[in-house]
């Protein structure tokens, strides 16, 4: 794992993003396409802009997985991971092949099931990834699963996550929260070639230490990426303010 620091939110997503280019580019030369990972949440906005303005990614030739879904809302809310990834993403720059997780199913189970069978033939490139203020990583809440092989899962959120889905104005309450999600595992994740990891914002501080410089476990889900051999964690003074 090796960190990068940059003194704002806007120059840390943007170097971010010239390296989320460089995967998707190299993964493109080398194999004619890419398969790619994408967050959500506050802190990847200014990630996405900066990577969906680069003109030199052939998107037509990637396929993309997305981390996680809430279980019990439709696309037109707000929250909505799809909803957010249209906007900033996929309606920008029209990957070939874009695979959904559907939140509203009847059967979560089953959904996952949908997505394991398609993510199994589609080894991941580079995946993008934010760390949360209780170091989830996706949704994998602390004390997170670092065991089950299975790429996607159904997982319960915690108060604290939930909190900060509130915190950055995605609901107006706790009680609006769901209280489920459909994820991807920490295992699938890591089996990615290379992940990008973007966490500006000091309100991410005491996550960041935790994860990036204590013990690996599941109580600091994100500490699982100082094991990974090609992940670049991008933060800036906020978020590094910690960091000795």
């Amino acid at each position: 794992m090796k960190i990068f620091k940059t003194t704002t939110k806007r120059e840390t997503s943007e170097a971010a993003a010239h390296a989320a280019s460089t995967k998707l580019q190299e993964a493109l030369r080398a194999h004619g396409h890419a398969n790619f990972i994408v967050a959500t949440g506050a802190s990847q906005f200014d990630f996405l802009a900066a990577l969906t303005a680069d003109t030199a990614i052939d998107w037509d030739k990637t396929t993309m997985f997305h981390l996680d879904e809430y279980i019990g809302i439709p696309e037109t809310h707000p929250a909505s991971f799809r909803k957010y990834l249209r906007g900033r993403l996929v309606d920008l720059v029209q990957p070939g092949t874009v695979h959904f997780l559907n939140g509203e199913t009847d059967n979560p189970q089953a959904e996952c099931a949908r997505l394991n069978s398609i993510i199994a033939q589609h080894p991941i490139d580079v995946a993008f990834v934010g760390i949360g203020e209780n170091g989830h990583l996706a949704f994998n809440d602390p004390p997170a699963d670092f065991e089950t092989d299975a790429p996607y899962i159904v997982v319960e959120l915690d108060e604290a996550c939930r909190l900060q889905q509130v915190g950055e104005g995605w609901f107006s309450g706790l009680d609006e929260v769901p209280t489920q999600a459909i994820s991807m595992s920490i295992r699938q994740l890591m089996m990615a070639k290379s992940i990008i990891c973007t966490v500006p914002d000091e309100r991410k501080a005491e996550a960041v230490r935790d994860c990036l410089t204590g013990a690996i476990t599941p109580m600091h889900p994100a500490s699982i990426l100082q094991t990974h051999p090609d992940c670049a964690v991008f933060l800036d003074a906020g978020s590094a303010s910690l960091l000795a």
